[in-house]
């Protein structure tokens, strides 16, 4: 993505907007505010749902963590102070623990993003970078429909860049940064400001030339999380050998696009991975309320439909995002927290009641110290009594962290468990995060 592209601003844009082309795709809505129940005292009514049963023993995905990215050429670095508030892990930071870098196309802008980076690292993230161009010596331009000046990469040249991938790669580690992975190209199916790719050719360059890159190599970034770009890597026994990332992007993505059954089929050993994503819009404020819970739903369905192990946000910091330009926490960001901050790397998605009832939503990980997190997003406009029954389990006690329209993150104490199970209350349009242990 380019800023002009995902921001209402710029004189920068050449091309539709983002929300221009999600709009005719038919993109998820916006939630919008309805009439609270009250009952006949004025008091907000409390509805009881069925158990949500959380089961440790019904392992899914692992987790690598939850992020975001900087983009220091175009937005700007983030200060030290938000280096701390985006990938520290105590109250009142979000708990980032992967970050997202651009691969820039000249060498001598390798060091752009590296302070960042490098304090990401000693906080404990992981770092993964994406490519929007190859050097300019390597591209050639042609005719791609009615765009007449499309770029990509020459034939000739697909040993010479994955050099440029390793020499970046290399450049970081000796400069503190290990990256995780490194991909071959940021949205190679919507690039009409970059550099387009076949799946043909990607599936090529994975095969002859992505075996030599000295980190994990992510294909293909979709920016829809389109299919037809990711199938044929699948279905290429030699291609898949030389990727370990499936990264895709979830712009417009419809909910029910999100399972990936060949992935399932033909993944083994590989990883599945959100790298990024701005949602629902790039126009509002991220501390519109109730507005800000749909980031949290969509994380949810992202973990539990998709099954993805990482989830990315675009920028770190912008007014849509979840730090805002003030360097402090949104709500959007607080909802990103609630995962980030207790959902740590290593962690295992395991299985829960999804639904429990109806605007409520539920997903519950297992650290390797058998904590149990379960996070409780209600949507609803009434709050909701949730009994949650933890199958084998030894948890004694629960401690809790809320966010709703006043309060961001809050912690809410501790209750018992008692025969395995406890009931949390959830506030009506709110995110809570519990921790038994």
């Amino acid at each position: 993505m380019t800023q002009g592209r995902n921001e209402p601003v710029s004189s920068e844009r050449r091309s539709p907007s983002r929300r221009t082309v999600l709009a005719t795709m038919g993109a998820l809505p916006v939630l919008t505010a309805t009439a609270s129940t009250v009952d006949a005292s004025g008091a907000a009514a409390v509805t009881a749902a069925g158990a949500a049963v959380i089961d440790p023993s019904a392992q899914r995905q692992t987790i690598r963590g939850f992020g975001g990215m900087t983009h220091t050429a175009w937005i700007g670095d983030l200060t030290a102070a938000q280096r701390d508030t985006a990938f520290g892990t105590g109250e009142g930071r979000l708990g980032f623990s992967v970050l997202r870098i651009p691969v820039p196309e000249n060498q001598a802008d390798f060091s752009r993003d590296v302070a960042t980076a490098r304090r990401a690292t000693e906080l404990g993230a992981t770092v993964i970078a994406s490519p929007w161009n190859p050097p300019a010596r390597m591209v050639e331009t042609f005719v791609r429909g009615s765009q007449t000046d499309a770029r990509r990469l020459r034939y000739d040249m697909y040993g010479a860049y994955a050099q440029h991938l390793n020499d970046f790669n290399g450049f970081l580690r000796n400069n503190g940064v290990n990256l995780y992975g490194i991909s071959v190209q940021n949205e190679p199916d919507y690039a009409h400001d970059w550099t387009w790719w076949t799946p043909t050719e990607m599936v090529r360059f994975l095969r002859e030339n992505a075996g030599s890159i000295g980190t994990r190599v992510i294909a293909p970034e979709s920016f829809q999380y389109r299919k037809n770009i990711s199938d044929p890597i699948l279905n290429d026994s030699a291609a898949l050998a030389n990727v370990d990332i499936i990264g895709a992007h979830l712009y417009g993505t419809p909910f029910a696009d999100f399972p990936y059954p060949l992935f399932k089929q033909k993944g083994a050993g590989k990883e599945l991975w959100m790298t990024e994503v701005y949602y629902p819009n790039s126009s509002d404020s991220a501390d519109l309320w109730p507005q800000a819970l749909d980031v949290g739903e969509h994380i949810h369905h992202a973990m539990v439909d998709a099954e993805f192990q990482a989830y990315i946000w675009w920028y770190i910091r912008r007014s849509y995002g979840p730090m805002r330009e003030d360097g402090r926490i949104s709500k959007r960001g607080a909802g990103m927290a609630h995962f980030a901050r207790f959902v740590r790397p290593g962690y295992v998605r395991i299985e829960a009641t999804a639904n429990p009832a109806s605007n409520l939503y539920v997903s519950a990980y297992r650290g390797g110290d058998s904590t149990v997190v379960v996070v409780a997003i209600n949507k609803g406009t009434s709050a909701v009594s949730q009994q949650f029954t933890l199958a084998n389990s030894t948890a004694s006690s629960v401690s809790s962290w809320l966010t709703d329209a006043s309060r961001n993150v809050a912690a809410q104490g501790t209750t018992g468990v008692s025969n395995g199970s406890f009931t949390g209350m959830l506030p009506a349009r709110s995110v809570t995060t519990f921790v038994a242990a």
